[in-house]
């Protein structure tokens, strides 16, 4: 049987109107484009769902919508990123109450947890939950490293069923952190897919890229699976430069916003603070690289 969560799970972007209010509207349909796409599961409050900007209210509406729009067609992720094991349990009561399968959950970051702190951290929130429980790796933006054979302790709970490696260079982690765990561990990566076929020649079962371009990944992950790895570099290497221009730190959510907005599935690429919008510049040269893409070049 496959992991809960594998495959193509991208984390959705979080719609708002020129106000900067929750448009419910786009992100329905956003997630539909996801299920049209083939995705295998799709994830929020991530990185790329601008989840350090919303409210507890906020997050609510938007779990509600996607769980609603999803229906079980597929597992839905709910991201975590409590300062405290108390804050992180609040959202993962809340997200679980809502319908969310798995919970990725960033360690504490605002006080630098110790190893052990870690282990009780992970322990007390699988304990505490019946919803799966994904350990988030992403050293970059926590400041918290986690060796892989301290990954392989956290996951020793029944619970605690996928990691996500975001810790470069992300291939050799994976490459580690698979060989520390039991088959029934899943380990994904994340960074926007930027190194996912080495990360899938390594042992990964899945990526959570930013949620603009599914349909051109599936095809990809599918083509590589298949064994017909010369094809699916070809293709990925023409998708890479937008994969490496929504990477951009400051700007990553105004990119693909923008991306989404040229494709008709929002109506704003409205961010915010800290998020910055992109310049005129920077969408000069989004939509170049938006015009080499057969699928994403406009019409006429």
């Amino acid at each position: 049987m496959p992991h809960t969560v594998h495959g193509l799970v991208p984390i959705l972007a979080t719609p708002f109107d020129q106000d900067g209010s929750l448009d419910l509207a786009g992100l329905a349909r956003l997630t539909e484009f996801q299920l049209a796409s083939g995705v295998d599961g799709v994830a929020t409050f991530g990185m790329a769902s601008e989840g350090f900007a919303l409210t507890g209210a906020e997050r609510e509406r938007i779990l509600s919508t996607i769980t609603d729009v999803v229906a079980g067609a597929v597992p839905v992720v709910a991201g975590v990123n409590g300062t405290s094991t108390v804050t992180a349990l609040e959202q993962a009561r809340a997200a679980e109450d809502l319908g969310a399968q798995a919970l990725m959950v960033l360690p504490p970051f605002m006080v630098k947890p110790s190893a052990a702190q870690l282990v009780e951290f992970y322990g007390e929130l699988a304990a505490a939950t019946s919803a799966e429980i994904m350990v988030q790796d992403a050293p970059g933006a926590t400041g918290v490293a986690m060796p892989p054979a301290l990954v392989a302790q956290l996951c020793e709970p029944e619970r605690v069923t996928s990691v996500k490696v975001e810790s470069p260079p992300t291939a050799p982690k994976v490459a580690a952190v698979v060989d520390a765990l039991p088959e029934d561990v899943a380990v994904l990566g994340g960074q926007n897919a930027q190194f996912v076929l080495e990360e899938y020649a390594r042992g990964a079962v899945g990526t959570m890229p930013a949620c603009e371009f599914p349909d051109l990944l599936a095809p990809i992950l599918a083509d590589f699976v298949a064994g017909k790895r010369e094809q699916a570099r070809a293709a990925f290497a023409r998708l890479l430069p937008l994969v490496l221009f929504g990477l951009q730190s400051g700007i990553a959510w105004a990119v693909h916003k923008e991306v989404l907005v040229r494709r008709g599935l929002i109506e704003h690429a409205t961010v915010r603070l800290p998020a910055a919008p992109l310049d005129q510049a920077g969408k000069q040269s989004l939509h170049t690289i938006l015009d080499e893409l057969p699928l994403l070049a406009k019409a006429g």
